[in-house]
Parts: C-alpha cells; structure tokens; sequence
C-alpha cells in the first residue's frame, strides 16, 4: 500500500508541505487523450489524511471502489488538478511529450502552487521550475501519486464513456481504447476513427 515516506522526506527537502503527487492515465492505449492528475493532499492534517486510507494505485481497484475514491479524494484534497493531451497531441508530440503536456497542464491547475513534485514513472517536467522527483512505480509507493493515478483514471474513463457514445461501431466502453482483440477487430472493419492515435502501430497499419 503507498504511503506518505516520500511525501515526508519531500516536505522535509522543501521545508514545505505543499506536495503534489501527478500520476497519468492513457498512455498505452491506441485511441483517446491522455490524461494526467495532480494532487496535493493534506499532509498536515492527519485526521483528514486518515480518510483515505483505501487509496492505492488505480489498477488495483475495482471501478466502483475508484468512482467512490474519486470523490473523496476531490473532497479532502488541498488542491487538485486535471490535464489531458489530445490524440492529435499525442501524434504530433508523442506519447512522452503529450504525457508532459498533461502533466504540466494539470499541475498548473493547483492552487496553492506547490513546492514539490512527485511524479509516477521516469517523467520530467523541464518546463516547470520546482524541484521533482521521478519514482519509478511511484502509484505504489506514494498516497499522493496515488490519489493522482484515480483522478487520471476515472477521469479517462469517463471520457472514453462519452467517445463511446460518439463512435459506439468500436466499443470504447468495453476497453477504453486500449489494443484489445474485439478494439483491432472493429478496426478492421471500420478503419481508425478521429479519437485514434494515428502514429500508434496497429492504428498506421490499418492506414496503409
């Protein structure tokens, strides 16, 4: 289960408790934005923090337990943000700049600004000056990356459910956009939609 060790050691860095956790969801998917979060929890406010104690990294949860965090992590955060980078985004920067983009839009959200960054994976974000460190698995290790990841995921999940209603032929509901076999086999059929991420492999071939 994460934890607030990093949190701690930051704050103690920063002389701050002002840290924000950003984590993304999307970025292996073929179809669809990226979405990246992020959070500052209350670190001194341990009566709040003992609220969220089920929070973990969003792929260990189920979807209703993630829809129930969701809501209580908005509720008891300090401040939180939520960034995404498109598909056409994502093929003209990439996957890794696109997730930057979210990231960096995400926690120029955050008010109060934060002091510190703690970022899931091996991300940086040159363009923000504030000292960060990068964690790898960090949605496992971190509450704050934590908190960030289900903010990602259900807010992508979401959209997805509303492209699914827009383009239903390739069930994005089922998959949220991700290379499941019924995904490449409605691609095959219908050809990339505009929510595809065309510079993806299995999404340029079927353009050849």
């Amino acid at each position: 289960m994460p934890t607030l060790e990093l949190e701690s050691l930051a704050s103690a860095e920063a002389s701050s408790l002002l840290i924000a956790g950003l984590d993304e969801a999307g970025r292996g998917a073929v179809a669809g934005p990226v979405v990246a979060a992020s959070v500052i929890l209350p670190l001194g406010e341990p009566g709040r923090l003992a609220r969220l104690s089920d929070v973990d990294d969003s792929k260990k949860l189920t979807p209703r337990k993630r829809e129930m965090l969701f809501d209580l992590i908005i509720e008891l955060s300090l401040t939180f943000g939520i960034g995404a980078a498109s598909a056409e985004e994502i093929d003209q920067f990439g996957i890794i700049g696109a997730t930057v983009l979210a990231m960096s839009r995400a926690t120029g959200m955050l008010n109060p600004r934060p002091d510190y960054l703690l970022i899931d994976g091996r991300i940086r974000l040159k363009d923000i000056a504030l000292p960060q460190q990068s964690i790898i698995r960090g949605d496992g290790k971190s509450l704050s990356i934590a908190a960030a990841s289900i903010l990602a995921k259900v807010t992508r999940d979401r959209t997805m459910l509303d492209h699914h209603l827009h383009f239903p032929a390739y069930g994005f509901a089922r998959h949220k956009g991700y290379c499941t076999s019924y995904h490449v086999d409605a691609l095959s059929q219908h050809g990339p939609c505009p929510i595809h991420r065309r510079t993806f492999a299995p999404i340029r071939q079927t353009l050849i």
